[in-house]
């Protein structure tokens, strides 16, 4: 492999990704179908440019990372116990559930019981990156939905990592697996894995939870976006390959963990908004992995089975998360969201299929039948996902089983609810301007909330009691994580041009906010009231006006000739009559 592969494989396989999934885009798909398709077209096993298939896998293993990282950067403890209750025994019962049938139907196909039960915990485990890539496109992942899918997900994937540890221990010789297991040598395992899940957790949250905020704020301190954004990448996959190398547990669980203790302290907001960007990129070649790796004609030798399989996938996993969701007492709706956004399989089904495979446990047939599964699986998930409340209306127009789901209702008070001050405004910057527009807003019992670029200021700002958010305001993430949805104003206290397109999406966002903005010169106010500010304060203008007063009062003028020049003057230098 050499360096024009690399080129090659990213440029050709992003290409295709994009025309594709611009395509199925415009048909009303999921942009997923297409960059599916676009591996398909740049796999082997189609004419035509072939992209390098190992490579795209590297890459987009990077991309998992990333996503996982994110992920926990969005994800607290406090939502994962808040969601306990439901998460730990859905995982158990749809892992078990998935297993059982997939048992009983490849004995019927003539497999034995340990080959059914590998490839039933293969098809178990959901994919992260499309659940993830499913709530966000729908508004979902900060809902008590996107807590319970992703709280869900994280304990298939603990599940997933047992799993991947003891497989070597049963298959990794007959004669030796089953002395290992009269030896009680899988008991053993499991209780080293669980051992070295805790220790992965301690160090991460004790060394990291002071080491990793002590180096970001230094590493801030120098003003320097690049080496922020690095070091947040360097935190991110450091970690993660610390997890597999050190403590023998999976990236992606190591990345989940290092995001959330990166989520503790106060860069949560900007690693998202600045380093993260690219994982989108790079989570576009998983999917585009994924096409490389299915082969029509392997799958026309054994279409029984990929059928089965993809039953097994869309149907019976689903019933099963709906069914323990309802007997939790959650509302249909909660229910059918959590069963479709689960009814797919994805890049740990395929690791635990390689595993198998490798220890020849699992057949070449059976390893396409993943890779055809979730292929179908990964395409109809958003649209299952989007059929659910026309299906919710459906459902609950059956009077008995209305009747039954009326005991169901959403818990009040649920703390992995996201809430925000409905009376709150943001200010954008805290110099001398934004100090007394906090303390104005402060008096007059409005929550002001700051957005500010250096990391003391924030920190001192938290110190007094006063929410203080370490960010780049003009990221729309940025913007929402400080409530602008639901914020009665927006007060940009320093000055320049380059808050255009911040008010452009401060009014997307929320229409009916006020939006105040300050500039050094008039030539730049009717810009900015363009771009959809209410009001805006030049220096210019306003110093003409305070010389002007001061002069004629001076000189003797009376209050009401010191008001009609005011006047005049503002109706000069400010032709629109929302410009101040």
């Amino acid at each position: 492999m050499n360096h024009l592969d690399l080129i090659l494989t990213l440029t050709g396989g992003l290409a295709v990704a994009l025309a594709l999934g611009l395509l199925t885009r415009k048909i009303g798909l999921s942009p997923i179908v297409g960059y599916l398709l676009a591996g398909i077209v740049v796999s082997p096993n189609t004419p035509g440019f072939v992209a390098h298939k190992d490579l795209a896998k590297e890459m987009a293993e990077i991309g998992v990372i990333l996503l996982m990282f994110g992920v926990g950067l969005h994800f607290h403890f406090k939502e994962l116990l808040a969601v306990k209750r439901i998460a730990i025994p859905g995982a158990i019962v749809q892992s078990a559930v998935a297993t059982g049938l997939a048992i009983v139907i490849t004995m019927g196909f003539g497999w034995t019981w340990q080959e059914g039960a590998v490839f039933g915990m293969a098809i178990a485990v959901a994919s992260t990156v499309v659940l993830t890539r499913v709530l966000v496109d729908n508004n979902h992942l900060h809902t008590p939905v996107g807590h319970i899918a992703i709280g869900w997900l994280v304990v298939e994937d603990l599940f997933t990592v047992f799993v991947l540890v003891l497989l070597p221990a049963v298959f990794g010789a007959p004669a030796e697996g089953a002395e290992a297991a009269a030896s009680g040598g899988l008991i053993w395992a499991m209780l080293w894995t669980t051992v070295k899940i805790c220790a992965l957790v301690a160090f991460t949250f004790i060394v990291g939870g002071w080491a990793i905020p002590r180096l970001l704020a230094y590493i801030a301190r120098t003003g320097s976006r690049e080496l922020f954004t690095l070091a947040v990448l360097v935190i991110a996959l450091g970690i993660a390959v610390g997890a597999a190398k050190l403590f023998g547990v999976s990236m992606e669980l190591g990345a989940f963990l290092a995001g959330m203790v990166v989520a503790r302290s106060e860069f949560s907001t900007r690693a998202a908004t600045d380093a993260l960007p690219m994982k989108d990129a790079f989570a576009v070649l998983f999917f585009v992995s994924v096409g490389m790796l299915f082969d029509f004609k392997a799958m026309l030798d054994a279409p029984g089975l990929v059928l089965a399989t993809i039953g097994i996938v869309i149907i019976g996993k689903p019933l099963a998360a709906i069914a323990i969701t309802l007997l939790l007492r959650y509302p249909l709706r909660t229910a059918l969201y959590v069963g479709a956004v689960l009814a797919q399989i994805g890049e740990f089904s395929f690791i635990v299929g390689t595993l198998g495979r490798n220890l020849g446990v699992l057949s070449d047939s059976a390893f396409n039948a993943l890779v055809a599964t979730a292929i179908v699986s990964i395409t109809l998930t958003p649209l299952l996902y989007r059929g659910v409340a026309p299906l919710e209306s459906r459902l609950l127009r059956i009077p008995w089983l209305a009747k039954i789901l009326a005991r169901n209702t959403e818990r009040k008070g649920d703390p992995s609810e996201y809430t925000q001050e409905q009376h709150h405004a943001i200010i954008i910057g805290y110099g001398p301007v934004g100090q007394t527009v906090v303390r104005l807003l402060k008096d007059n019992d409005i929550v002001p909330v700051v957005l500010e670029m250096n990391v003391d200021t924030v920190q001192k700002l938290k110190a007094e009691g006063i929410t203080a958010i370490y960010g780049d305001a003009t990221h729309p993430e940025t913007l929402k994580q400080a409530g602008i949805d639901k914020a009665r104003a927006l007060i940009l206290s320093s000055s320049g041009l380059e808050g255009k397109d911040l008010i452009n999406e401060a009014r997307r966002i929320n229409p009916k906010i006020q939006i105040i903005a300050r500039t050094s010169y008039l030539r730049e106010a009717h810009q900015l009231t363009s771009a959809g500010a209410d009001s805006v304060f030049s220096g210019e203008g306003e110093v003409a006006l305070s010389m002007t007063e001061y002069m004629l009062e001076k000189l003797g003028a009376t209050r009401e000739q010191i008001d009609r020049e005011s006047l005049r003057i503002r109706e000069e230098f400010f032709t629109t009559p929302r410009v101040k």
